[in-house]
């Protein structure tokens, strides 16, 4: 049953009593995209997938696996296609209609980063036995919320149960097959610009080794929570020639996968990048474990990091959940998306550029700003 409903062009929530005392995160052995299966994994694991044998009509896909971008799009004529994506995942945080929202917006960011709206979404619920009902629904209604906040609605879902907690939606949007902004694109001289700080991970992951206290986590997943629609709908206002959503696979990640798919390098300045507060002082804890460890792994052949960088070159493998866009803009557009971002209450930062390809160079580059 759908926990919304959509009348008189208005969306309503039903009303949750308010659950009791319950700690989420207990329910799942790591937060949010830290339970991404690690890229190398998802390499080798991809490696055995038969390739699917195109239907009819295949020519509509406009995007799907070529380029592991954010989210699929699928043309239905001249003038619409598309957009299709799903994510889920375990708490963050204890507080059940805030993971909720979460969850969504995490999800929802797929959609926003192809430069698309949502229009309607599924949840996706695997829930233990022992979750009291009160917490299922909280969980739901701030992801109905959320939903609702980007213009969407949740229309229904499927339910199993699970030893360990996990929710999300299954996002279906739209966008002009003309106006899809993929994870190629970028072009010498581009200026990247990231729209959400980083940092996430590492809070999580101290907020559950007892070193963050409860306050600072609700805080920062509050910033998290805050949907990436102004910043997509002003990247395409301003001609963003590829942007991705930093997730799971940290912004070095994401900025490889950008820099591969574009045929370009990447030059990030860790000088510049965003941090929620508090985060730095707990990446370094985290060099070797978690989400964090896997990713410098998985990526240690794709970087390039300068001596002395510390904890600001930790801080890029860091994995988020509802994570800001990355943007490659030219130059005045690229300042321009910024000045208007930030007059619209998003904080955004110009953290790196794009730079021809070298032959035998690696793809991204962690260095400081000139």
């Amino acid at each position: 049953m759908p926990l919304t409903a959509a009348v008189s062009g208005r969306t309503h929530t039903a009303p949750v009593a308010s659950p009791p005392a319950f700690r989420l995160t207990e329910l799942a052995s790591c937060g949010g995209c830290a339970a991404k299966l690690d890229a190398r994994a998802l390499r080798e694991l991809l490696a055995y997938v038969p390739a699917s044998v195109a239907p009819p009509g295949a020519w509509r896909l406009l995007v799907g696996t070529e380029t592991a971008d954010d989210a699929a799009v699928y043309a239905l004529d001249d003038e619409r296609a598309l957009v299709l994506t799903t994510d889920f995942v375990p708490p963050l945080c204890d507080d059940p209609h805030l993971y909720g929202q979460l969850a969504a917006a995490n999800a929802l960011s797929d959609v926003f980063a192809m430069g698309g709206r949502p229009l309607v979404a599924l949840a996706i619920c695997a829930f233990p036995k022992e979750l009291p009902a009160p917490i299922a629904a909280a969980i739901c209604a701030g992801g109905a919320a959320k939903a609702a906040e980007a213009g969407a609605i949740v229309a229904g879902g499927h339910t199993v149960r699970s030893p360990e907690l996990f929710y999300g939606l299954a996002v279906t949007g739209e966008v002009h097959p003309a106006r899809v902004v993929r994870n190629r694109g970028a072009q010498p001289g581009d200026l990247l610009v990231l729209t959400k700080p980083l940092g996430a991970g590492a809070l999580v992951g101290g907020y559950r080794a007892g070193a963050v206290a409860e306050d600072v986590l609700l805080a920062t997943c509050r910033r998290m929570a805050a949907l990436n629609d102004r910043a997509s709908r002003l990247m395409v206002r301003y001609g963003a020639h590829a942007a991705t959503d930093v997730t799971g696979f940290g912004l070095v990640g994401h900025a490889v996968g950008m820099a591969r798919a574009s045929s370009v390098r990447l030059r990030v300045f860790c000088d510049r990048l965003p941090a929620y507060d508090g985060a730095l002082a707990l990446v370094e804890g985290a060099a070797e474990t978690g989400g964090l460890g896997r990713n410098r792994r998985a990526f240690a052949d794709d970087v390039r990091i300068d001596e002395g960088l510390g904890a600001r070159a930790l801080l890029a493998f860091d994995p988020q959940t509802s994570g800001g866009l990355l943007a490659a803009l030219a130059p005045e557009a690229a300042r321009a998306f910024i000045t208007t971002l930030r007059a619209e209450g998003v904080d955004a930062e110009v953290i790196g550029q794009a730079e021809p390809a070298a032959a035998g160079e690696v793809p991204l580059w962690l260095t400081r700003a000139p």
